[in-house]
């Protein structure tokens, strides 16, 4: 009897050391990188996602998120994600302009009014269209700012011949409109511009009202045209995964993974326009003041942007894309801002901008 009870005990030893060496196999771990301070909400939303994904897969997935840029910087964050430098990369397309020549048309100045409209407009293009842009990683979800609008230090925009000749940062597409609209668009980093509007090196910025708070500009900002959103830009960002590690996942962590991308598609929408509105209410307690042009105004700007839709059409079509297939892109952006503004007043979504 003593010699049963011994080896019932060692057996059982056996079978939980054998079962916790296998679950400690078993677990996965990645590695998350993006770029926003760690403090910055979404860096918070980040690390609720990694959290998350954790939880609901009892602990089989952990995910190490890197803030900040520490891992990779926002430049190098799609090449990082497919050399599997980091796993997953959160990051805006603008970064590399040219990588993403489809996806493109979702950040010309089509005019969205806030970051959850022109979030669900980005996903649903990706998801209409599945752009060959992406081939190379996974994508989970796309979502996207809220519009890029004018924000000057010292001298105020009232009319498009203020523009003329000041230095505004502007990456990517945006650069585009900004010429578009007479300006000389610097290409910074994000995270350089609070110390370039500073110095003076920038006069302003293109960018979307969340910046005024997140990454603290309302302190050096003075001047805002609230109604440049008409001809702004967004700024797509993309969830994605490396695509080998992705296609090494079993079916039911994929489930999960889908699952909560979704969710969190919502959550980013929902946090884009909350930043915008918080982002406005800093810029006022700073002092800063908000400019409404008249509607005549308005129509001159978006009369000198149309150059920015005619090269962008001009430069697909000679990569091998029909000139109608370009104008249905342009079509479908317009159709959803249009159906998703109408569903944010339905629902009695704010917005500082309308």
């Amino acid at each position: 009897m003593k010699r049963t009870a011994i080896f019932v005990t060692a057996m059982i030893l056996f079978f939980f050391t054998a079962l916790s060496v296998t679950y400690a196999a078993e677990t996965m771990r990645f590695k998350y990188s993006q770029y926003f301070p760690t403090t910055h909400k979404i860096s918070v939303l980040t690390d609720q996602f990694c959290e998350e994904i954790n939880k609901r897969t009892n602990g089989r997935v952990e995910i190490t998120h890197y803030a900040g840029g520490t891992l990779t910087t926002a430049p190098k964050m799609l090449q990082g994600v497919i050399m599997g430098i980091s796993d997953f990369g959160w990051c805006a397309t603008g970064y590399n302009r040219g990588r993403f020549p489809v996806t493109d048309a979702a950040d010309l100045p089509l005019g969205r009014p806030n970051g959850w409209v022109a979030s669900q407009v980005a996903d649903d293009f990706y998801r209409k269209f599945k752009p060959k842009d992406w081939d190379d990683v996974h994508v989970l979800f796309l979502s996207a700012t809220g519009p890029n609008i004018i924000m000057t230090a010292k001298k105020p925009v009232r009319a498009i011949e203020d523009l003329r000749g000041m230095k505004i940062r502007g990456i990517a597409r945006f650069a585009d409109t900004l010429k578009a609209l007479g300006a000389a668009p610097v290409p910074l980093a994000i995270v350089d511009v609070y110390e370039a509007l500073v110095k003076g090196v920038l006069a302003g910025t293109l960018s979307p009202l969340e910046t005024l708070k997140g990454f603290r500009f309302g302190e050096v900002l003075k001047y805002a045209v609230a109604s440049s959103w008409r001809v702004a830009n967004t700024n797509t960002f993309y969830a994605v995964m490396n695509k080998k590690k992705w296609n090494s996942l079993p079916a039911d962590i994929k489930k999960i993974f889908n699952e909560v991308s979704m969710e969190f598609k919502v959550r980013h929408a929902e946090v884009w326009n909350e930043l915008d509105i918080e982002g406005a209410e800093f810029f006022q307690q700073q002092g800063g003041q908000f400019i409404n042009l008249s509607d005549e105004e308005v129509k001159k700007w978006e009369n000198a942007v149309q150059v920015v839709f005619k090269s962008y059409k001009e430069e697909l079509t000679s990569k091998g894309f029909k000139s109608s297939e370009v104008d249905g892109w342009f079509d479908y952006i317009r159709e959803r801002s249009s159906f998703w503004t109408k569903k944010m007043n339905e629902l009695g979504i704010k917005s500082v901008l309308k």
